[in-house]
């Protein structure tokens, strides 16, 4: 009996984390905020409005990031490829930025950082990867870091049309 409970809980947190991974689990307005975006183009993404964690303003001794960019359009890329890409920031607060984590709104999106302190007027970076196995069509995610800075969260997005790959024929074509 304990084993069937079992095999139910892991299931279930199976079919958890698999609905968590949809393709427009970037896209939802309401839980974003607001990146700025230098493109005309603008997406769900790029629309949201600022939710409660939005800056209070550069709280002097803080740590404040400054990136180069906060959205990445990796373009048309074929299911299967993994698409890298590095977003660099600036300290521009007054004390050593420490990033304590990152997190991505799927599992198919892997963020890595900079471990070490950031000095003030230095720079640091969060790379990306995305797996587009099994991810055909337009994706939006999201990358979360949470830091010592005001505000505390900061969202990266990300976004790619994947192609799917062609569908290998087996055996005799008939036209």
């Amino acid at each position: 009996m304990k084993q069937v409970g079992l095999i139910l809980m892991v299931a279930f947190i199976g079919l958890w984390c698999l609905s968590g991974c949809d393709s427009n689990a970037g896209s939802k307005a309401s839980e974003t905020e607001a990146p700025e975006s230098p493109s005309t183009e603008v997406s769900a993404v790029e629309s949201a409005s600022p939710t409660s964690m939005e800056s209070t303003g550069n709280v002097a001794g803080l740590p404040q990031f400054e990136f180069e960019e906060m959205n990445h359009d990796f373009g048309t890329i074929t299911e299967g490829e993994i698409a890298e890409h590095t977003f660099t920031f600036t300290n521009t607060g007054d004390a050593p930025l420490v990033i304590q984590s990152t997190s991505a709104s799927c599992g198919c999106t892997t963020p890595s950082y900079s471990r070490e302190p950031v000095a003030p007027g230095e720079t640091g970076e969060v790379q990306v990867k995305f797996n587009s196995q099994n991810r055909p069509g337009m994706q939006n995610k999201t990358i979360t870091i949470t830091a010592n800075t005001d505000p505390a969260v900061t969202r990266l997005f990300i976004k790619t049309n994947v192609n799917p790959k062609g569908e290998e024929v087996n055996g005799p074509v008939r036209k």
